[in-house]
């Protein structure tokens, strides 16, 4: 339990999660977003995250992701609190793609 809480538990295999059709979603703002991104992720700012729980299917694992790993952090937690099953933090885009494409 302590594992899990501290983020230390298996390690995620995002690249077979995106294959398999998770959603991934960028947390940073739309200026952040559109100076790069990862093909085929969502732009849902964090800040209106919240009022836009209804854009992604609670059914799918969720990965975000962000410029460092701060906002998906706290991205994740809204979405756990809001029902979503399987939520993972992907941490800065830029890493989370290498990840990807590995």
């Amino acid at each position: 339990m302590l594992k899990k809480l501290l983020g230390l538990g298996p390690k995620v295999n995002y690249k077979e999660l995106f294959a398999n059709g998770a959603q991934i979603i960028d947390v940073r703002t739309k200026a952040e977003f559109d100076s790069g991104n990862i093909p085929g992720s969502k732009n849902i700012p964090l800040q209106i995250l919240g009022t836009q729980l209804s854009k992604l299917d609670k059914n799918k694992p969720v990965i975000t992701c962000c410029a460092s790993g701060m906002r998906s952090a706290t991205a994740k937690g809204i979405l756990k609190s809001n029902g979503f099953k399987e939520v993972h933090n992907g941490g800065g885009w830029t890493s989370l793609l290498s990840k990807l494409t590995r």
